[in-house]
């Protein structure tokens, strides 16, 4: 059992003030933040302020926010598409990430009222990948029981539906875009070199 350390203002204060935080490092984070988060506009005003080199191709940003938006619009297959002229390999190496923007595709097609394509998309394309990675099949059933609820909104797997679930989504081909072009997929602190 572990147990939690009360810490006074003041202490954490002079603890505080005693850390010293190299610029540079401090620039390198935040370009980090910039670039991985997709602020584009951003790390340009940034590079040249702090007079720092971008981690990566600045015009690599722009792809990436042009798929994030449309998953966020629900646009999954123009998505799909950008993912796929950018580099096919993404989606072909990734079954997890395929079976993700998918499920979400299912949705959009829950959401906006066309049940009829819904059931038949969800036989074609989902339920032949649950068959190939049974792990999938926990996850397209709580998909498919969106169609169980006249108010699927108000369902138990209501949350399917909510913007965050088309954050998480874009979040995750993100990653995977900036580990095909061999960058950090997260935001993080500078390792000493």
């Amino acid at each position: 059992m572990t147990t939690k350390k009360t810490v006074s203002l003041e202490d954490w204060n002079k603890k505080l003030s005693q850390v010293h935080i190299n610029k540079q490092d401090l620039n390198k984070l935040i370009m980090n933040y910039l670039t991985i988060e997709g602020y584009k506009d951003a790390a340009e005003k940034f590079s040249r302020e702090a007079r720092i080199q971008p981690n990566m191709n600045l015009e690599h940003i722009t792809d990436r926010m042009s798929i994030r938006n449309a998953i966020q619009e629900g646009d999954i297959n123009g998505a799909m598409e950008q993912v796929n002229d950018l580099d096919p390999e993404i989606l072909d190496t990734n079954p997890r990430l395929f079976f993700h923007l998918q499920q979400q595709k299912l949705i959009e097609l829950i959401r906006a009222g066309k049940l009829d394509e819904a059931i038949q998309f969800a036989q074609e394309e989902l339920a032949p990948r649950g068959e190939e990675h049974p792990e999938f099949l926990v996850e397209l059933e709580r998909t498919m029981a969106l169609l169980a609820f006249d108010d699927s909104r108000k369902s138990p797997v209501g949350d399917l539906l909510d913007h965050a679930q088309r954050q998480k989504i874009a979040s995750e081909l993100n990653a995977a875009i900036l580990q095909a072009q061999s960058q950090d997929k997260d935001p993080k602190l500078p390792t000493a070199s």
